[in-house]
């Protein structure tokens, strides 16, 4: 197994890394204190702009001091650096500029893979990092690779980036003779700070070396320690900056061709307009307001396949570019599972799907509620205050008989987190809010309102190695008592469970409340091992899911994770890393829901190829879930072994093949799964790329719901055995043009099968033997089965025709195919059934202008 050798590397590995091999440049010669902190040059004061071309033959370039103390952090922390990297900083009154020159002696051999804008393919590139603040927790993030692909983000709480950030700014590459040029010019306006009459900036330059994976930076930035714009280097010197005032505006207009269907689900192509406008407006030096009026996110892509069949709501990332920009401020994560965290904050509960649509609504209904309009807070105060606010209105949709089918709603989010001891310690406020306009047809179904708010504190000690942070959040919802007590029914909850003696369904309450406390202790630095512990308890009543995101409250656990991350190359490894996680957790009564451990490593070989592997197991002892039965008794839960391991090629290649494979099965033999992918990322020149990946899955669960039905006034819980097969093609295609002129293609048709056998119905649903857990059901005759599949593509041609303005043409089409009783259960048929559905196009064309200063 992999992570068995990723072990045996680390404890091997003694002394130094492996030497290159002949045929790699050396490194080049640096004196015995290199890892002594670089003296900082000071930026120039530039008389006149330089002319961002990539070339260095300006005036203010030939006068700078550059920098040069320049560490290799990847693969080997504090290594030297295999080429030569220099770096200058100017400034005047508008702009920061910043030129890189990166010394190659083979220029032919730098890759440069050309993307659309926000592009992070592998290719050599150069990444500015301004903390404009000095405040040790934020930066912002420029990206130029050497084909000129230009990339902005933004990084907070001292090292989670957020590449959803965007600004108007410019850069341009030349590759010559010695190597490669990268120059920026970044307005002041797209920055944020607090004017002095000599601002100090943390500054970070990074390099790749793509095709030697190396990576450099100034200064260096170890991967041992906490932390990452801690590290930057803070470089004063910037004097006389004025107040930066940001004043953009960007209207835009949208026309719109498509499937229109009527009311009785006749299909219909229709046209429509739409105009809205962004608005960014500096209230402050360091407050930034941004609004959008009748927004339209068209052009992005649509979510992948997936049939749910769990108790639970299925989780989508956020797409769409206004609620992407800026999100890290707004975080107050509250559960994390292999790095997608959700929270208090949820922001695609503005403009959802209509939560009534099929109660009273049908083909022609609206399929998203539309955002009027919206309006977003940021900044950050030289106290170390830093300030998010969100409103957001969607308007009323209806559906058949003018019923409403989503009631108007306000969307309110404030968050406050004030840095203490000059960024160590800190502590946050989180409050949220949801107001709906409730009426005849909604009253009794949606909650009116829903208030959720949140403390939270962070410190780090023993030389910040270490981290202690906790949380406190509570909740309460409100409406009519019909509403509460579909609330209180919900998969959420559950509290009309007949064996669930803590919790009492209530069908008179107008109100529900709870909360929620957690706290962890966290290794974050110093030498290569990292330790997380966490422990946590909701209270039955927390509701966050007005505009926030949880599946199931009522619960207390604890989890642990142990890493080992190497800092230099181990063995036959460049990187390596161990991972060891142990998780147990049940709900308020004690009742144990589940447990498990795994141990799974990574690596990246010498040659550049990557695996992972590893093997856990869930579910040891008596464990149960008290949501599968929907409402019934809890059901016990048999042990369950997983094993997964993956490879992937060398990235810096044209054709990079991947495949993957994971596999678990019930120890008691009556259930297993087992998933197999595979694909590869194909590169043609420099400005074409596509991949394709195919997947398929088989699950066979013994002891899938298959619903609640009430017979002679005797409800049965009723499962069956479930044999599913489930397929998906996902194909991209990307070429890009020029910098600013690319299309980009998305397919994905996705088909799952099932077929149900052997229907049962609770008997002891706590019993570890199967056949006193089920009784046979036979009232309703033999179970059925579903067949269900989806086409969605997206296709954009998205020219920024000049800077900060975008002109988009956009089509997408989607089918869909559903059956609950197919006469065949194979995928094959399934995707014939897709491809023979009439499809539903739209044709878009979205045009923004960029006015700002």
């Amino acid at each position: 197994m992999l992570f068995t050798a990723v072990l045996l590397q680390i404890v091997a590995s003694r002394g130094p890394a492996v030497t290159p091999a002949d045929h790699t440049p050396r490194p080049i010669a640096v004196a015995a204190a290199a890892a002594a902190v670089p003296r900082i040059p000071s930026p120039a004061r530039a008389p006149r702009a330089p002319r961002i071309d990539g070339r260095e033959d300006d005036e203010i370039w030939q006068t700078v001091e550059p920098i040069t103390g320049f560490r290799q952090f990847d693969p080997t922390e504090d290594g030297n650096p295999t080429f030569r990297t220099e770096a200058r900083i100017a400034y005047d009154e508008r702009n920061l500029y910043v030129l890189v020159r990166s010394h190659d002696p083979k220029p032919d051999s730098i890759l440069t893979v050309l993307q659309r804008r926000d592009g992070m393919s592998l290719s050599d590139d150069v990444i500015i990092g301004i903390d404009s603040y000095n405040d040790k927790r934020t930066g912002y993030l420029f990206r130029l690779s050497a084909a000129g692909t230009m990339a902005d983000g933004y990084m907070f709480n001292d090292g989670n980036e957020d590449w959803g950030w965007n600004a108007v700014w410019e850069g341009s590459t030349k590759v010559d003779s010695a190597g490669w040029v990268a120059e920026f010019r970044i307005p002041l306006s797209q920055l944020r700070y607090v004017p002095g009459d000599d601002n100090t900036f943390g500054v970070a330059i990074l390099r790749r070396v793509a095709r030697t994976g190396e990576r450099v930076s100034y200064p260096l930035i170890r991967r041992s320690r906490t932390g990452n714009v801690s590290q930057w280097a803070a470089t004063p010197g910037f004097k006389g900056l004025p107040a930066p005032r940001r004043m953009e505006l960007m209207p835009y207009s949208v026309a719109r061709y498509g499937a229109s269907p009527l009311g009785d689900g006749t299909p219909r192509n229709a046209a429509r307009t739409q105009i809205g406008a962004d608005v960014k407006l500096g209230l402050t030096s360091n407050i930034t307001l941004d609004a959008a009026v009748n927004p339209d996110f068209g052009q992005v892509e649509a979510d992948p396949g997936v049939l749910n069949l769990s108790a639970f709501e299925q989780f989508f990332a956020e797409r769409r570019p206004f609620f992407l920009e800026g999100s890290g401020i707004f975080r107050y994560d509250i559960d994390c599972n292999d790095g997608q965290c959700t929270g208090l904050f949820y922001s695609r509960r503005i403009g959802r799907t209509p939560q009534l649509r099929g109660n009273f609504g049908d083909a022609a209904s609206p399929l998203q509620s539309q955002i009027v309009g919206a309006a977003k807070v940021t900044g950050r105060l030289g106290n170390g205050l830093s300030i998010g606010l969100i409103d957001a209105v969607t308007g009323r949709e209806q559906g058949t008989l003018q019923r409403t089918i989503e009631p108007q709603t306000n969307y309110a989010v404030l968050r406050l987190q004030q840095d203490l001891a000059g960024g160590n310690s800190g502590v946050g406020l989180m409050v949220t809010n949801t107001a709906r306009q409730t009426d005849e047809w909604t009253r009794d179904i949606l909650r009116g309102n829903a208030w959720t708010g949140g403390l939270d504190a962070r410190h780090r000690f023993a030389g910040n190695r270490w981290q202690a942070s906790g949380q406190l959040a509570g909740s309460h919802v409100s409406g009519t008592a019909a509403a509460i007590a579909l609330t209180q029914r919900s998969g959420v909850h559950q509290f009309q469970r007949p064996d669930a003696s803590h919790v009492r369904f209530d069908s008179t309450r107008t109100s529900l409340a709870g909360w929620l406390a957690q706290g962890s202790l966290e290794k974050q630095g110093g030498g290569i091992t990292r330790l997380s512990t966490s422990a946590w308890y909701m209270t039955p009543g927390f509701e966050i899911n007005d505009l926030g995101f949880r599946r199931r409250s009522d619960e207390t656990g604890a989890s642990m994770w142990l890493g080992i991350r190497p800092v230099k190359p181990v063995g036959i490894f460049r990187q390596a890393g161990l991972n060891v996680n142990a998780w147990g957790f049940a709900n308020t009564s004690g009742m144990l829901l589940g447990n498990g451990g795994n141990v799974n490593g990574n690596g990246e070989f010498k040659n550049f190829w990557s695996a992972y592997g590893g093997i856990g197991i869930n579910n040891v002892g008596r464990t149960y879930s008290d949501r599968d039965a929907r409402g019934g008794p809890a059901l016990f839960l048999p042990p369950r072994v997983n094993v997964w391991s993956g490879w992937t090629g060398d990235r810096r290649k044209s054709f990079t093949p991947q495949v993957g494979l994971n596999a678990g099965r019930r120890v008691d033999g009556l259930g297993s799964n087992w998933n197999v992918y595979g694909g590869a990322t194909v590169r043609v020149g420099s400005q074409f790329n596509g991949s394709l990946n195919v997947n398929y899955s088989r699950n066979i669960d013994d002891q899938q719901w298959n619903g609640n039905f009430v017979d002679g006034g005797i409800t049965s819980f009723t499962f069956a055995r479930l044999y599913q097969s489930t397929s998906s093609i996902t194909m991209r295609l990307n070429y890009t043009i020029t910098p600013t002129l690319s299309l980009e293609s998305y397919v994905q048709p996705f088909v799952s099968t099932g077929e149900y056998t052997e229907w049962r119905a609770l008997a002891d649903g706590r019993s570890p033997d199967r056949e006193h857990r089920f009784r046979p059901y036979t009232e309703r005759g033999a179970p059925s089965g579903f067949r269900f599949g989806q086409l969605r593509t997206n296709n954009v041609v998205r020219w920024e025709y000049r800077p900060g303005s975008v002109l988009f043409f956009v089509w997408t089409q989607a089918r869909d195919a559903a059956d609950t009783d197919p006469a065949n259960f194979g995928v094959t048929p399934g995707y014939g059934a897709v491809f023979g559905r009439r499809p539903d196009n739209v044709f878009l064309v979205k045009a923004s202008y960029w006015l700002g200063r």
